[in-house]
């Protein structure tokens, strides 16, 4: 299987309001540095397996929506607890859903399971991954 894989970052804030999360329960802010890679079987006569320029378009086109917001007051998380597994979920029904459209192009044909990683900080880091 090869993949291609592509970084950007976003800076959210959000409070998670559970016990479980200790002093996370107050308001606090983050910045996720993001990957999106791109899984496939076989490449394309020119050898790629997708487009590294269609796929940072992407990726960016999904995170900007969030960037510089408060998750709090985004309604479509309203009640819900947006851990960072919950965003990396979210993330890749975003993309999932731009590779459905096209927007990656003909290679965007060849994606077979796509993995969206949140690194959270240096030490920690959580992601999503499922076959497409």
């Amino acid at each position: 299987m090869f993949a291609v894989e592509v970084r950007d970052h976003m800076m959210i804030a959000h409070s998670l309001k559970r016990p479980v999360f200790g002093p996370a329960q107050g308001m606090h802010g983050a910045t996720f540095v993001v990957d999106a890679a791109f899984f496939t079987e076989e490449l394309d006569e020119d050898g790629l397996g997708i487009d590294i320029g269609l796929a940072t378009k992407v990726l960016a086109e999904v995170l900007k929506p969030l960037n510089y917001q408060n998750l709090d007051e985004v309604e479509a998380f309203a009640g819900k607890v947006t851990t960072t597994e919950f965003l990396a979920r979210h993330l890749f029904g975003e993309i999932a859903g731009k590779i459905a459209a096209g927007e990656l192009g003909e290679g965007g044909g060849r994606i077979r399971r796509l993995r969206i990683t949140l690194h959270e900080s240096h030490v920690a880091r959580a992601w999503y991954e499922a076959a497409l």
